[in-house]
């Protein structure tokens, strides 16, 4: 049986299980640490020795009145935030306190953590999309232009669709329905096909004996058997499939084993890294990514590549 969850504990649980909001606690701490700083006890400070000269000594009263005294400085919120963390400047018992206004000001607000972690995630997917646009740029030969990966498509469009797929991906099988129907919408898309073989050995090997049937002029044919096929990817689903459509099985599982086949497959996952792309299908239309399977499809990729062509075309491809 489940063990008993508190309702801040439940929402905590709930909380984290989404990307990134791990990173998202220490932010909400600080600005606890931020409001409670305020309330918090002040430490009055070591009295420290202070030469006077005899001139100041005999100094008449009025004359020291009048001089101006220096406001103590504001403690900077890194030094609080840091104090409250590492125990600092605060003693056992405010430290606790501040611990308590934290948790009274979270179990009030709630609604705060939610705001956090949408701003995290606005942050974190800006970040990935600048992090995106310079990988674009330093591989954009590979990724749009690589003489060794699949195409399909118009071989001569004016933009060009890429797409990182498993053909152990049920999203991957939903999305080609998507592309078949962007490219029949759209005349003018020259599709890239990526072999990102990441869910299992079966993965790799659907992967290597698609890749050998290209040598034999008829990879599309085989790509779309093998997603249009229920069931697992694998080589004897692959070698089933290759049967179907014709192709020379023999051949076909000596050109499977090749070095080239492994090698066009090892490029595509090394650039996949580089690109920061951990999971399939995933699209680039021109310079403009699709991640995953979303509904309308097909009528994303077409607006993409529209406004790909307003804008003046891909800088990249």
């Amino acid at each position: 049986m489940k063990p008993h969850t508190s309702p801040l504990g439940a929402f905590f649980e709930n909380l984290t299980s989404t990307k990134g909001i791990a990173l998202a606690i220490p932010a909400v701490l600080l600005v606890g640490a931020a409001l409670a700083v305020g309330r918090a006890p002040v430490v009055p400070a070591a009295p420290t020795a202070v030469a006077v000269a005899p001139a100041a000594v005999a100094a008449p009263a009025a004359a020291q009145a009048s001089a101006p005294v220096a406001a103590p400085a504001p403690a900077a919120p890194a030094q609080a935030a840091q104090a409250v963390q590492g125990g600092g400047a605060f003693t056992a018992a405010q430290k606790k306190e501040v611990e308590s206004i934290i948790k009274s000001y979270l179990m009030a607000n709630p609604e705060l953590m939610m705001e956090v972690q949408t701003a995290l995630e606005s942050k974190m997917e800006k970040i990935q999309a600048e992090k995106m646009s310079v990988a674009l740029k330093e591989n954009s030969a590979e990724i749009f232009r690589a003489p060794t990966a699949p195409v399909a498509g118009n071989l001569k469009g004016d933009v060009t669709v890429v797409e990182f797929f498993d053909y152990n991906c049920g999203y991957c099988k939903k999305a080609f329905i998507d592309l078949v129907a962007a490219a029949e919408k759209d005349k003018n898309l020259k599709l890239v096909l990526k072999e990102f073989p990441i869910l299992s050995k079966g993965s790799e090997e659907a992967a290597r004996a698609a890749l050998a049937a290209k040598a034999q002029g008829k990879y599309w044919e085989f790509h779309r058997a093998m997603l249009e096929s229920p069931g697992q990817a694998n080589e004897a689903s692959a070698l089933k499939a290759a049967e179907k459509i014709g192709l020379n099985i023999a051949k076909l599982k000596t050109d499977m084993a090749g070095a080239d086949v492994k090698k066009e497959i090892d490029r595509t996952r090394a650039l996949a890294q580089k690109l920061g792309i951990q999971g399939t299908p995933h699209f680039l239309v021109g310079d403009k990514p699709i991640g995953g399977a979303p509904e309308g499809l097909a009528d994303l990729i077409v607006a993409a590549a529209a406004e790909v062509r307003k804008s003046g075309g891909c800088k990249v491809c």
